[in-house]
């Protein structure tokens, strides 16, 4: 499969308006997502290659949606083809975060496809307060949800979790293909 990574303008523009909203100095907001200020500087800057862990960490400590940081403003019609769109790779894990629909102003839900491999679970740190995920597996198997109880899914099957706790996701076989949307209560 070959995404299109999200523009790293996107990143750089998104972070520094939402570190400049919530009034945040760059040593502070790497301190509170637990990165070194030179990556955050890098990343600011339109540089490095951001991993899903890092981007996640910094919309936590933000207080925004991971999708805030991603997505560029949307037209009202949109089509995204399979294999397309802003995607992000975990550092970790054989793992693909695409996102295919941020919340628009008054809603709380992004929509998500995931790409998953066998190999290293992608074990998530807790996002916002009040984050449920929902996921529907279209292709293969994947061990997901609560890092302490999670659940064996397959084609079609649907999993409700708390996103705010520590939650994980593993493919059980190759080109498993999830569908993750994300409530932000």
């Amino acid at each position: 499969m070959s995404n299109t990574a999200a523009p790293l303008e996107v990143i750089a523009a998104s972070l520094r308006r939402e570190r400049e909203r919530v009034g945040l100095s760059l040593s502070e907001l790497a301190k509170r997502a637990g990165i070194a200020k030179s990556t955050l500087s890098q990343l600011e800057s339109a540089g490095g290659n951001p991993s899903v862990e890092t981007l996640w960490a910094l919309g936590v400590a933000l207080d925004v949606p991971f999708s805030r940081l991603v997505d560029p403003p949307a037209p009202r019609v949109r089509v995204i083809r399979a294999g397309e769109g802003p995607a992000i790779y975990s550092e970790k894990a054989r793992y693909t975060a695409t996102l295919l629909a941020s919340c628009p102003p008054g809603a709380r839900r992004d929509i998500y496809t995931l790409s998953l491999e066998p190999g290293a679970a992608r074990e998530s740190e807790p996002h916002m307060p009040g984050t449920v995920e929902h996921m529907v597996v279209s292709t293969g198997r994947v061990l997901a949800g609560p890092q302490s109880d999670p659940v064996e899914l397959g084609p079609g099957d649907y999993l409700l979790y708390p996103g705010d706790l520590p939650h994980t996701a593993q493919a059980l076989e190759a080109g498993s293909v999830v569908v993750l949307v994300m409530e932000h209560i």
